[in-house]
């Protein structure tokens, strides 16, 4: 996707090797229009798969999910890294390495809001080692729902994470694949080149 990949280029800042910021636009500030591209270009690559649900975590997968499901007409869920006070009893459970971070979690979801009768299409900001994925991909299991596939805005291509899932025979779809961050330089993977 040529517009998320300008952004990124003149927005996004390089910190290693290994890290990419772009909170100028997904997440910490929210460029609408971008998320509205975003959004749009999932539901186009998703529209046959019979979505009735998309799951995310929180919270930088949240806008790019939402604007997904308003195209797509289904709600969007998001897995919770907190536990709260109303959210205590009859959930789906995963633990979750965050690579950016480097702290794990256990994510939450509410058996009520994704079950056997739902296709779910997951979703999040930033594919690395996969492991956020993984925990998503493991709640609809836990559902028994269907997996219709993962929807990445980046994936950074020189980590492990998209070989791990499409080893799995998981469809991924990534907007912007980055090959290499090496002296403070992006450099994009054309995406024909992992299907």
């Amino acid at each position: 996707m040529k517009q998320l990949q300008e952004k990124i280029l003149t927005e996004g800042k390089v910190l290693s090797e290994s890290v990419l910021k772009v909170d100028s636009f997904l997440n910490h500030q929210i460029d609408p229009a971008l998320m509205q591209a975003i959004g749009e270009e999932f539901a186009s690559r998703f529209a046959d798969e019979g979505i009735t649900k998309i799951l995310t975590i929180e919270s930088s997968g949240i806008a790019p999910a939402v604007m997904a499901g308003l195209v797509l007409g289904v709600p969007v869920v998001f897995a919770r890294k907190r536990k709260s006070l109303t959210l205590v009893d009859d959930l789906y459970t995963a633990s979750v390495h965050s690579f950016t971070k480097n702290e794990t979690n256990d994510i939450s979801v509410s058996k009520a809001f994704i079950g056997s009768e739902d296709v779910v299409l997951v979703m999040d900001d930033f594919l690395a080692n996969g492991q956020a994925a993984l925990g998503l991909v493991d709640i609809v299991e836990q559902a028994d729902a269907a997996l219709s596939g993962i929807g990445i805005v980046i994936e950074k291509g020189f980590q492990t994470g998209g070989n791990l899932l499409r080893g799995r025979g998981i469809r991924v779809e990534s907007l912007a694949i980055v090959s290499s961050l090496e002296h403070g330089k992006v450099e994009f993977l054309e995406e024909e080149m992992v299907r």
